[in-house]
């Protein structure tokens, strides 16, 4: 494993991209001074006695009811029991630990009130890979991400389950294995660590993740299907897209002309080729790419914002002692940015499915019946172009936007809540979906370009080809299709396949 200095409020979407693929956090030493001053301010409030909430009072419809000093702790522990009321499966292991590293960021701001061996404890956890196992169903994303975040506090009290290296362990047997004793939570403590819209934000994050690498598998699949189908790559010329001016379409086209480029298939049709216009999915790739492209790219920067941001309640300030209730947890930006990403998703599995329906289509392709010599004795890509609508048509149901979906929680205390963790936590099922259609898009082309030989595609699209073959031969006569299928989705989600296309700069939503 390797480690990253994590500089809270400054941290880079590489980063967090880095900790969710595996790497440790390490905060950075700046961030303890700042940890120590805002831990005082909150000893100061305790000390005088004032009702502050979140520090001395009850919670949401109950903060109006003070809390003597001898019975904080207590109210600490009893919040973040009362609140682990998560249900459904296990959140994967991934996810978890980039909400904790986001969490911990968050906290090392200096306006959570958090003390700094608290803080520590829970870098300590992650060092040693202790990762709670938090219920992925719960959270409204209104007060925070409250259900999933008392799983994890509830672990660092003793309470709960978490991942370990020797399997799934009760909480005090895991913090044993790494020399932790469970804390007790003091004063602010318990609400800061639980609220917070770090559970929506880590999913949403891990869905930008492997929302790049589809994006990316897709701009190649679709370069591959274009010279299958002997499609133009005219469409993709620079002049075009210039006057249209947006960013993602620039781009995706130039990445499409790139992966064509030196095409012997392409060659052989430029003259003498009675067709006047390719249909929509070869045509407007950049435009629809494009567009996607440049979604994805304002729900990155909306997320990484979020992701250096603070957003517990109530915010400590030091410069004037004050505890100030806001409403920084409501996690409506991350809301937005989740049905952004699902929309993306969704459309670029569209357009997958488009062209594989038009490559097993003799009408359209010009090619034998669902891409088999034997059409009628054999059914070829029959079935996997409709394995790939079923997807296509399951993601569509899945990009409602859940940012309308509001619902009263709370004795109307919190009377509209955004949804993110709905919204986010979709978006890998969604993907999963999409590089199924890839996948498969991505087996098609292969075999519509064999049809051509001896003719050759561009030397990037033939490094794709030789890839799927070294696992796939070319099919002759049916057999049995989803050990193939599971071959190509595995090079799709990978990233095998947007790295095998050497010297062809595929944009990025990340960067790093």
């Amino acid at each position: 494993m390797t480690t990253l200095n994590l500089k809270p409020g400054n941290a880079s979407l590489a980063d967090w991209r880095a900790i969710y693929r595996g790497a440790i956090p390490e905060l950075d030493a700046q961030c303890w001074p700042l940890v120590e001053k805002s831990a005082q301010v909150v000893a100061n409030i305790v000390a005088k006695g004032e009702p502050v909430y979140g520090i001395n009072t009850g919670f949401g419809k109950l903060a109006s009811v003070k809390i003597e000093a001898a019975d904080l702790e207590t109210l600490q522990r009893n919040i973040v029991l009362s609140h682990a009321a998560g249900v459904g499966e296990p959140s994967p292991v991934a996810i978890i630990r980039l909400m904790m590293a986001l969490k911990l960021a968050s906290l090392a701001q200096g306006a959570s009130g958090i003390k700094p061996q608290t803080l520590a404890f829970l870098s300590a956890m992650l060092a040693h890979g202790i990762i709670p196992v938090v219920p992925c169903q719960g959270s409204v994303g209104a007060s925070g991400d409250l259900a999933p975040l008392s799983h994890m506090t509830a672990v660092m009290i003793g309470v709960g389950e978490a991942f370990t290296a020797k399997g799934r362990l009760p909480a005090k047997e895991a913090l044993a294995m790494a020399g932790l004793t469970p804390l007790t939570l003091g004063a602010k403590e318990g609400l800061a660590l639980l609220n917070g819209t770090q559970f929506s934000t880590a999913n949403a994050l891990a869905g930008l993740f492997e929302a790049e690498i589809l994006f990316q598998s897709a701009l190649v699949t679709g370069a591959l299907s274009t010279d299958a189908a002997r499609g133009s790559d005219a469409p993709f010329d620079p002049r075009i897209h210039a006057l249209r001016k947006h960013r993602g379409q620039i781009e995706a086209a130039d990445s499409l002309r790139a992966l064509m480029a030196g095409s012997a298939i392409r060659a052989s049709h430029l003259v003498g080729d009675d067709r006047v216009q390719d249909p929509y999915c070869l045509r407007c790739q950049p435009q629809v790419m494009g567009a996607a492209l440049d979604i994805l790219r304002q729900a990155a920067s909306v997320l990484e914002t979020e992701a250096n941001g603070v957003s517990d309640n109530p915010l400590i300030f030091t410069d004037t002692g004050e505890a100030l209730s806001g409403g920084n947890f409501h996690a409506e930006p991350v809301a937005f940015a989740a049905d952004i990403i699902a929309l993306a998703v969704c459309e670029i599995g569209s357009l997958s499915e488009r062209r594989i329906a038009m490559l097993v289509d003799p009408a359209l392709s010009g090619m034998p019946a669902f891409l088999t010599p034997k059409p009628g004795l054999n059914s070829g890509f029959m079935i996997p172009q409709v394995t790939a609508a079923a997807l296509v048509s399951e993601n569509k149901q899945r990009a409602y936007p859940a940012s309308v979906d509001s619902i009263p929680t709370s004795a109307n205390q919190e009377d509209h809540v955004s949804m993110a963790a709905h919204g986010a936590r979709r978006l890998l099922p969604m993907i999963e979906n999409a590089c199924g259609v890839i996948g498969i898009e991505l087996l098609a082309a292969v075999q519509g370009c064999d049809f051509h030989r001896p003719l050759t595609s561009s030397t990037p699209l033939e490094a794709v080809r030789q890839l799927v073959r070294a696992s796939v031969p070319h099919l002759d006569d049916d057999r049995h299709f989803h050990p193939d299928m599971e071959e190509a989705i595995a090079l799709v989600t990978s990233g095998a396949v947007a790295m095998a296309v050497k010297g062809v700069r595929l944009p990025s939503l990340v960067g790093g």
